[in-house]
């Protein structure tokens, strides 16, 4: 018999407050990050930011509302959402 163990970080639960995107995970660590990574969830509205869903099995967090996802693994490695590009006018 063999044994599949992962080090994948897995998500089990989000708490998204005013300041921060907090994410405790299987493996019993707790990771947070500033709201301001991620410009759309920093846009949502309170509503938005607690409708979201656990991606796959447990490798990350999407937002449907907003459409917005970040996975663990870039929480983790310190990896924030970049903010839209602008067009320049043409004149």
């Amino acid at each position: 018999m063999s044994i599949v163990a992962s080090n994948d970080p897995r998500i089990m639960t989000v708490e998204v407050t005013d300041d921060l995107i907090i994410a405790h995970l299987a493996d019993g660590r707790t990771v947070s990050v500033p709201l301001a990574w991620s410009w759309r969830l920093s846009n949502a509205t309170p509503a938005q930011r607690q409708h979201f869903d656990i991606i796959g099995t447990g490798q990350g967090v999407h937002w449907p509302d907003i459409d917005e996802d970040l996975s663990a693994l870039g929480m983790l490695t310190g990896v924030p959402a970049p903010p839209p590009k602008h067009k320049a006018l043409s004149t």
